[in-house]
């Protein structure tokens, strides 16, 4: 039976915790509840339209991504190409060999650096989706600390 009474009790009291922790309790906390709500509104617009302007860039990344990795393997074969003749001897076929080896080469760094872009692309979308969602989450907070004030005036 006291096992009973003190679990009813612990009960009672973890169910009252969500009122307590409330930052805004009373109908005179409105006003900065609303103030807070209206400026992370703000926030979560200003965040929605920095993913949109992001996610908008992020085909065009991906077009030069594939287009230099594209261009980095014509590159790597004709190097490779070159190379393979340049073996008879040449001079002229090695001084060949040699500027097609760093086109390859230069078509290979600008590959990888516009991978690098995609990716950088990648972790913005990710950086941004998180942070929209903490503010949500934030706002839903407030919707219910002014549904719970509300509640209160009734």
């Amino acid at each position: 039976m006291k096992k009973v009474i003190f679990l009813s009790a612990i009960m009672c009291l973890l169910a009252a915790v969500p009122s307590f922790s409330q930052k805004y309790k009373t109908a005179d906390d409105t006003i900065k509840l609303n103030k807070e709500y209206l400026s992370l509104s703000y926030d979560i617009a200003d965040i929605n339209l920095q993913l949109v302007k992001v996610q908008s860039k992020m085909p065009d990344y991906q077009s030069k991504a594939n287009k230099t990795n594209n261009d980095a393997q014509e590159s790597a074969q004709k190097s490779s190409e070159q190379a393979s003749k340049a073996t008879n001897g040449k001079m002229k076929d090695a001084k060949k060999s040699k500027k097609e080896a760093g086109k390859a080469l230069d078509n290979a760094e600008d590959a990888k650096d516009a991978r690098d872009d995609v990716d950088d692309q990648n972790k913005k979308i990710a950086k941004l989706t998180d942070k929209l969602q903490q503010k949500q989450a934030k706002l839903l907070e407030l919707e219910n600390m002014r549904t719970a004030i509300r509640s209160l005036q009734h």
